[in-house]
């Protein structure tokens, strides 16, 4: 007998109970219905209901049938046996997103439920607070990140994945593998983002040596000697910060968490193991995809980006170029 049954029981036991009072002069209609916690119309509905079909009348005959909205056992064997074969360890968010794209109807909690009873996935612990995040900027184009994470992305192979996000609203506007992170690289991930949107006011990012020079280990950086990066930035009119800690950069660290667990695991699932077909992944699946999922709106309307209306930035230009010639560059396209 389920828990709802029993209480249905425990009803009928008090209403008999109700009745035999009311029926003796005992207690009024309100009186009956306060035992029964209803209302005195409610009651009176039970009193024709009890001398038209007896007990059974009371009865709930919701619990008879059962629910439209439940799933057929075939569509839940069909969720978690394509988890366990092919998913296994894939969290269920990025599974649930998977899972939607491939044109799954059902919510995220549904699919959690239904993983948790079948014990492939944990039941989450309660979490702990949590130090208070820092503000976003205000519009997109305000301070963008850049940084570099090293990973196993495929089996066997370490490469450098490359980020280049919007601090407002997280969107990433550049995302590809590399062999090393570097000057190029950085380039390469400024001018995704200058020829898709314009140029922004800040940039933001850690004190590795392709962006400062940092004349103390772990030390402040020295802004009087710049970096080939560092002039090409100051001649667009760009101010770069640095950060001085990992929990600074907590954004883009949060970032890399997700890609970690879950960029290896699609790129398996697809059957990937080079770096030219990962970065075509990346473009045409998996960065929309994750735009679309964790990109969010801006605390303002509008926008600080700037339209750029030079020569646009090649990448080939930013690879082959001394630092003096690129950052020539970097101010001729300006114009």
């Amino acid at each position: 007998m389920t828990p709802t049954q029993v209480l249905q029981e425990i009803r009928k036991t008090r209403f008999e109970e109700a009745y035999e009072g009311w029926s003796e002069g005992r207690l009024t209609h309100a009186a009956a219905a306060q035992i029964l916690g209803m209302c005195e119309r409610s009651f009176r509905r039970y009193l024709s209901r009890y001398e038209a079909e007896g007990l059974e009348g009371l009865l709930d005959r919701r619990l008879e049938h059962v629910s439209n909205r439940k799933a057929p056992v075939d569509e839940v064997m069909a969720l978690t046996e394509r988890y366990r074969n092919w998913h296994s360890g894939w969290n269920v968010k990025h599974f649930h997103s998977w899972y939607k794209r491939e044109g799954g109807a059902r919510g995220y909690t549904w699919v959690k439920i239904r993983l948790q009873e079948a014990k492939l996935v944990p039941r989450a612990e309660k979490r702990g607070a949590h130090r208070k995040r820092r503000e976003r900027s205000a519009l997109p184009g305000i301070m963008i990140h850049q940084d570099g994470s090293n990973h196993e992305w495929v089996p066997g192979q370490k490469w450098d994945l490359i980020v280049t996000m919007d601090d407002a609203t997280s969107e990433h506007y550049s995302m590809f593998f590399v062999e090393e992170e570097g000057t190029v690289s950085s380039f390469r991930g400024v001018q995704d983002v200058i020829e898709a949107r314009g140029l922004f006011s800040s940039f933001y990012s850690d004190r590795g040596s392709h962006y400062w020079h940092t004349p103390e280990a772990d030390g402040k950086v020295d802004r009087n000697k710049l970096t080939q990066f560092g002039r090409a930035m100051k001649q667009l009119g760009i101010d770069m910060i640095p950060a001085y800690s990992p929990e600074a950069r907590g954004r883009s660290e949060r970032a890399f968490g997700t890609h970690q667990g879950r960029l290896p695991q699609e790129l398996t699932l697809a059957g990937i193991t080079n770096m030219a077909k990962a970065n075509e992944y990346l473009a045409k699946i998996y960065l929309p995809a994750f735009n679309t999922e964790f990109a969010q709106p801006a605390i303002e309307q509008g926008s600080a980006f700037v339209p750029w209306t030079g020569a646009v930035w090649r990448t080939s230009c930013a690879s082959s170029m001394n630092a003096r010639s690129v950052t020539t560059t970097a101010c001729a396209s300006k114009g």
